[in-house]
């Protein structure tokens, strides 16, 4: 097992910044800025590095809005094992009045063997206490939106090269233009287009995924379908279809929205555990679990019996495709209902 010091825990050396794909374990981390899919990466890289260095290390959260006053201390104590913790706490943005008083308080001097994660989205809130971890022991990680297009197509790349497969620029920016409005929906179409292709990315690959459309993507047919939104998921499908969109990766994208509902449906358990027992980010799951609250086990079977009959049609069973992928979002925006 590694030493202690392989977290590389921070304290009283004054700021230092990271961005959210380089972060390290630290004895006090900020995930500061509204973009939550980033803190989410972030939080996750940190869980994994600091169980690859202690895996006995123990996850605790909470909610900085609904905190009670010695919360903090207590969970930050040393355990009788002397096992290392981590210590996410979530809503900063939130925080209630306890928080901030034990928060300040920590901050002064932090617990050996903790790794404390704070997520502020932003605003005023807590104020003092940002200024405090600025200035003085925290790790400071910007979690902005890529708004810059620019910036998008460089996460593409990013994800493209640390998976060791490479993407054309073309197919960047035309993967940017098709779903590049979410940072969460352009993350999952990199993995699915790494997942369902071999070798290079061009634009022609992407196309046939995406369909260059910038207004109606797959996935946002298959958000408004798994909300239960018919009308819109409905009106998305047939515009895409209308500009020219094949339907096979529209049901590829419902495919796989369906799929990690069916995963979660039912299952209990963290967000951290199930993610690393399922092969998902926790960010993943937590959607996952409010989409499969519409649904019961037929419904859900229902909705994957559909799925499997509008592939098999959109792949040449049938002349007329569009009937069983209208039929397939219909089945899964109507849940139970």
């Amino acid at each position: 097992m590694a030493t202690r010091t392989t977290t590389g825990r921070a304290g009283g050396g004054g700021q230092q910044a990271s961005s959210w794909r380089d972060v390290r374990p630290a004895g006090i981390v900020l995930l500061a800025g509204p973009e939550e899919y980033l803190a989410s990466r972030a939080a996750e890289s940190i869980r994994r590095q600091v169980r690859t260095a202690q895996p006995e290390a123990e996850l605790v959260r909470f909610d900085a809005g609904t905190y009670e006053a010695g919360t903090l201390s207590m969970q930050a104590s040393p355990s009788l094992f002397g096992d290392w913790k981590i210590i996410e706490a979530a809503g900063l943005a939130q925080m209630n009045d306890a928080f901030l008083v034990d928060a300040l308080d920590y901050a002064s001097d932090p617990a050996p063997d903790v790794v404390l994660v704070l997520r502020h989205a932003g605003g005023n809130r807590g104020k003092k206490l940002l200024d405090a971890l600025k200035a003085g022991p925290a790790t400071i990680v910007d979690c902005q939106p890529l708004k810059k297009d620019g910036d998008k197509a460089e996460f593409v790349t990013t994800e493209f090269r640390l998976a060791r497969r490479r993407i054309d620029p073309d197919a960047v920016r035309a993967l940017v233009g098709s779903v590049g409005s979410q940072l969460p929906e352009l993350a999952a179409a990199c993995q699915q287009l790494m997942a369902d292709t071999a070798g290079d990315v061009s634009a022609e690959t992407v196309e046939k995924y995406y369909g260059g459309r910038v207004e109606a993507t797959g996935f946002k047919v298959a958000d408004a379908a798994l909300a239960g939104r018919t009308a819109q998921a409905l009106s998305m499908l047939r515009h895409a279809l209308a500009t020219g969109a094949d339907p096979v990766p529209i049901v590829a994208a419902l495919a796989m929205k369906v799929r990690a509902v069916a995963k979660v449906h039912g299952v209990r358990g963290s967000s951290g555990q199930l993610a690393k027992d399922l092969g998902m980010a926790p960010w993943q799951v937590d959607q996952a679990r409010r989409e499969a609250q519409r649904f019961s086990a037929d419904a859900l079977a229902r909705s994957i019996r559909a799925l499997a009959d509008a592939d098999a049609q959109v792949k040449g069973e049938s002349r007329d495709p569009v009937y069983a992928v209208e039929r397939a979002v219909t089945v899964i925006a109507l849940g139970d209902g």
